[in-house]
């Protein structure tokens, strides 16, 4: 289906054609003043320049021209040359019929899909997760399922930290602690066994304590850097040790991940990039791009326009050590020989940027990618606890991701059970907890821009009120309540059944319901989850304003009824729809 603004924007264009004007002063907006009109053309006021005239003249010529078509129930012009528009109830009415009668509610599949990777998580192996984490999760798994509605081939990649100093550290700790083990005897020669020898637990113990020993014990940092250098080399016992920490780093991520309704298509980490290293830089330095620079190898990355210095792109250390540079432009090879993409989509903390302006200009220098293949850093402010420091806990430290939701879930449990008065079983309550928790902390998220710090506030993130989560999905559980009822009433909800609009309140609902596929495009065209969020923020509180001034279901004339109730179905669809794309659902009561 086309966008209603396009339809309207279409039907002006022909007045101003039929007028004799050029048809690009036809653009129409949304109203910024929505008391006075619901659309708005300022064409007219450019226009006066070319056509010599007042503006006033063109609009009112035009006006006069648009007055006989019938998508319009008012058209006015207004000094110094304005034109004001209203829709047609019948033209409104017309859209979403057709609206609700798409499985897609209007909104049109890419023409031409792209193959897409989202870089998110990233989160280090052998580490608990934590809210840290928690930005690049969200905003990373609403971008792709956002990408996937519109029509896009979008793979997530988690893009784990499973390489250098810190596989080195556990090891060395892990020998200290159990030297018996066969992977650390040299003429072992057997296979080595299947179950890892630690726990997750065990392995989140293993490494700060090792990392803390290093600080303070030379000997045994050398020792780390050491086995490093072996495991990356390919020694046999090292290498078995680094696939048992993959294995259950991994097995546990997919828990917590799947705690945020996150999932990844590619669980690949530094490692897997690592054998594309060597090529890389022996092509860097065949074709001349990389040159020593104090012992160092770079590649010059800095452009004429640049206002503030851009450094040489390191490759190589002076030691011969890669670094996160290399492994990136080493990924970059790996992701465009083995998936092509037309785009890669970075969602990362926006302190990184210049790293992946450096990264991003070498890969398009050396050609690692193709001149039309897209490179996008998304990078996200920080997650800031109410007293404008970053989040932590009340000891001070990181809080783990699943305490951070294990908190959440039981003020929404609290409030559950206070707001039924304990009418719900407990089961359920807890359930319900969890999936309104998940849009408390979702939304609370994703209602930011991207690239703004913000603060978590879990009192008013945990609200039934106001622009949170919660209030969301208590607009929806409000429908469902309504279209249970109209069922439970011998009924059943019709797609075709939507009603000319009675009254201004049930008018400006449908409106913002029509702007829907408007919304979605124009929230994946900026990679904007956040205009999501606005849009059904809207939508939620125009559906509670028509609920309050409506008698939905004791309207007594049966075909008003059921318009009424095709507008409150179509609600809850797009409300549903729009937080799937967001990576959360909604319980059937609360």
């Amino acid at each position: 289906m086309k966008k209603l603004l396009d339809l309207i924007t279409e039907e002006v264009v022909k007045a101003f054609v039929a007028c004799g004007y050029e048809r690009e002063y036809g653009k129409v907006t949304l109203s910024n003043r929505p008391d006075l009109c619901e659309y708005q053309c300022n064409g007219s006021m450019a226009g006066a320049k070319k056509y010599h005239c007042a503006p006033i003249q063109i609009a009112t010529k035009v006006v006069e021209e648009l007055q006989k078509s019938a998508v319009f129930e008012e058209a006015l012009a207004v000094n110094p040359g304005f034109i004001n528009l209203k829709v047609s109830a019948s033209f409104v009415q017309n859209y979403l019929r057709e609206m609700l009668a798409d499985e897609r509610l209007g909104c049109e599949k890419a023409a031409e899909p792209k193959t897409m990777i989202i870089d998110y998580g990233g989160p280090n192996v052998a580490k608990p997760l934590h809210v840290g984490h928690l930005r690049s999760a969200i905003i990373g798994e609403s971008v792709k399922r956002l990408g996937r509605f519109v029509g896009h081939r979008v793979l997530g990649d988690i893009h784990l930290g499973d390489w250098g100093l810190q596989m080195g550290l556990i090891i060395t700790e892990l020998k200290k602690r159990k030297p018996d083990l066969p992977y650390f005897d040299e003429s072992f020669a057997g296979a080595y066994p299947k179950e890892a020898p630690f726990t997750i637990s065990e392995l989140e113990e293993i490494y700060p304590a090792a990392s803390k020993r290093s600080e303070k014990d030379e000997a045994y940092k050398e020792e780390a850097m050491e086995a490093t250098y072996l495991v990356q080399h390919g020694h046999r016992g090292y290498q078995a040790v680094l696939r048992h920490i993959l294995e259950v780093s991994v097995a546990d991520l997919k828990k917590n991940y799947a705690n945020l309704q996150v999932e990844f298509d590619l669980w690949k980490g530094e490692s897997d990039a690592q054998p594309y290293i060597p090529g890389l830089v022996a092509e860097l330095k065949e074709k001349g791009f990389a040159y020593e620079s104090e012992g160092a190898l770079v590649v010059d990355v800095k452009e004429d326009t640049d206002t503030k210095e851009v450094p040489p792109c390191m490759i190589l250390k002076s030691d011969g050590a890669s670094l996160y540079t290399t492994t990136d432009l080493a990924t970059i090879v790996e992701r465009m020989k083995l998936y092509h993409p037309d785009e890669i989509v970075y969602v990362v903390d926006k302190r990184q940027e210049m790293h992946f302006v450096q990264v991003f200009r070498c890969a398009r220098r050396t050609g690692l990618v193709e001149s039309e293949t897209g490179l996008r850093f998304l990078g996200f402010g920080t997650m800031n606890g109410t007293d404008g420091k970053p989040f932590k806990t009340r000891e001070g430290g990181v809080m783990r991701l699943e305490h951070l939701i294990a908190d959440i879930n039981e003020e929404m449990y609290r409030k559950i059970v206070e707001n039924s008065e304990g009418e719900i079983p407990e089961e359920e309550a807890r359930e319900t907890a969890r999936i309104v928790g998940l849009s408390a902390i979702k939304y609370g998220d994703l209602s930011n821009q991207a690239s703004k710090d913000y603060v978590f506030d879990v009192e008013r993130f945990t609200s039934f009120e106001g622009n949170t989560g919660p209030y969301i999905l208590y607009t929806i559980v409000r429908i469902k309540s309504i279209l249970n009822k109209y069922r439970e009433m011998g009924f059943e909800p019709e797609d075709g059944a939507i009603g000319m609009p009675k009254g201004e309140t049930q008018k400006s609902l449908m409106l913002r319901l029509a702007r829907f596929n408007g919304a979605v495009e124009n929230a994946f065209e900026e990679l904007a989850p956040h205009k999501i969020c606005a849009y059904i923020y809207e939508l939620a509180n125009g559906f509670n304003k028509f609920y309050h001034e409506t008698k939905i279901l004791k309207e007594e004339d049966e075909s008003t009824r059921e318009g009424l109730i095709a507008v409150s179905l179509l609600t809850e669809r797009v409300l549903e729809t729009c937080i799937g794309i967001l990576g959360f659902g909604a319980p059937e009561r609360m």
